[in-house]
């Protein structure tokens, strides 16, 4: 077990504690655990049970997270633990976001350090450490250990998150973080309840904070059919990042069947050009087409030019017209991280 960080002892209610790292803001009596299944109050402490247990270390493209404007055709070392603060129904990990829960409590995970994490990713010839799976506020301490001796062996960070992190949990952990890529889910707060268990708002905070605190944002959606695939919901989607910074990626992703939502079909190839062209024509400059390899709409253009930058297929890459982080055509320069 690791102390918790961002709670404090309930005044009101002695051995009672409120946890502060998630927009949740669990109170956890004493001997219970928070809706992510991963944190439990032992004598007014909070205590993180997955500190160092990871279920899952994998080495993959940076492109899979899916980050598009750092290092492209690079290598992330990937971890997880158990548990997740989201209980979205679509889920395509639910079998280690949901597993304390669905398991009686029970953490598995082999047990790693920081420095095991980062030799790890070095070995394996990876640019970066990427926090995903799960959402990895849940494993926040270990997260946040990794990173500090990750940047100072200049690997860079990235979170995949769901964007319900804190504010001072986010700004803790900002200065050590190359990037992040979060899930706007939807524009509804009626879809953030009944699928998600959560609320709009914190997400929406949450990106808007990390782009202050010099994070490189990138935004992935995925489009479920009937439930956030509106055109007026994609509109909003798109003004939104939009006002924030147009540069800013947004990745429309098709949605396949699993978990607990088998009862809507995988998402027409129609819908995700239909999203993408909603992102363009609202002013965004990167809008890209998720789960569908092959697709022109994989692929990074100039916004100035039009010339093809970055050409995908899948997780292959090919930087066809970038150097640096400029266009060898026109020379514009492309926001991100490529160097």
């Amino acid at each position: 077990m690791h102390e918790a960080l961002h709670y404090r002892q309930s005044r009101e209610e002695e051995g009672t504690v409120r946890c502060l790292l998630c927009a949740h803001h669990c109170r956890i009596k004493e001997g219970r655990r928070g809706l992510c299944q991963v944190r439990e109050n032992r004598g007014g402490i909070l205590y993180s049970l997955v500190y160092g247990r990871l279920v899952s270390e994998n080495i993959d493209p940076i492109e899979k997270k899916p980050i598009f404007h750092l290092l492209p055709g690079s290598l992330s070392y990937s971890i997880s633990t158990v548990g997740c603060n989201f209980r979205c129904r679509h889920c395509q990990n639910y079998g280690i976001s949901q597993y304390p829960g669905e398991h009686g409590g029970e953490i598995p995970g082999a047990e790693r350090t920081p420095a095991q994490v980062v030799a790890a990713a070095r070995q394996g010839g990876c640019a970066s450490i990427s926090y995903t799976y799960v959402e990895p506020t849940i494993f926040y301490e270990f997260a946040l250990d990794t990173a500090h001796l990750a940047h100072e062996q200049g690997l860079k960070n990235v979170f995949v998150s769901n964007g319900y992190t804190g504010p001072e949990a986010t700004r803790q952990i900002a200065p050590l973080l190359t990037a992040n890529n979060i899930d706007l889910k939807s524009f509804t707060d009626r879809f953030y309840k009944e699928v998600c268990g959560a609320r709009l708002r914190p997400v929406l905070e949450t990106i808007r904070l990390m782009k202050e605190l010099g994070v490189w944002v990138e935004v992935t959606t995925l489009l479920i059919p009937g439930w956030n695939d509106s055109d007026h919901e994609l509109e909003e989607i798109a003004n939104f990042i939009r006002a924030i910074d147009p540069g800013m990626p947004w990745h429309v992703s098709r949605f396949h069947p699993t978990y607990k939502m088998t009862d809507r079909p995988v998402t027409p190839v129609a819908t995700l050009k239909k999203a993408r062209e909603i992102g363009l024509a609202a002013g965004l400059k990167f809008v890209y087409t998720g789960n569908l390899p092959g697709d022109d709409g994989e692929n990074t253009f100039c916004p100035g030019c039009g010339e093809t930058l970055v050409a995908r297929t899948g997780f292959w890459t090919r930087s066809a017209g970038l150097v640096g982080d400029t266009c060898n055509s026109c020379g514009t320069k492309i926001p991100g991280v490529f160097t």
